[in-house]
């Protein structure tokens, strides 16, 4: 679908069967009998599939709605940056350090996405702060409200 190998009918022509045996299985796991407040892994299991029925729709929007991919690979390239620093860093050595890091990451994700740059925005937001002001505005320009 994305690279245009199959259509989004074709897909979900080939996915009807899965969704049809997963469905089943739900039915089965989730018409064992088990007591109201039994804590076997067997009473886990029944109730994790009776709310998984009652949600099932919801797991296969991917399959019918335009946009929706079915890979995770937009998630994983943007955890990329994320992971490469931890690697290269060997992480941070504190909370605070770890929360300065994932609002850096986060800064630069969303200025990179929009095509900012992460320099300008960062000197912008120190100069901000050392004259007691708020910092930039890190969303899109057509989104800030005047």
């Amino acid at each position: 679908m994305e690279h245009g190998t199959l259509s989004r009918s074709d897909f979900a022509g080939v996915v009807q069967p899965i969704r049809e045996q997963f469905r089943q299985l739900l039915r089965e796991g989730a018409g064992y009998e088990i007591a109201p407040k039994e804590k076997t892994p067997l009473a886990k299991t029944v109730r994790t599939c009776q709310q998984l029925l009652k949600i099932e729709p919801a797991l296969w929007t991917f399959v019918t709605t335009e946009g929706i991919e079915p890979t995770n690979n937009v998630a994983e390239r943007a955890l990329r940056p994320a992971v490469l620093w931890r690697k290269n860093s060997f992480g941070s050595q504190s909370q605070a350090g770890s929360l300065f890091v994932s609002r850096m990451l986060t800064v630069a994700t969303s200025l990179r996405a929009q095509n900012r740059s992460v320099l300008e925005y960062l000197v912008q937001a120190c100069r901000a702060s050392r004259q007691g002001l708020p910092a930039p505005s890190l969303l899109p320009i057509q989104d800030r409200t005047p």
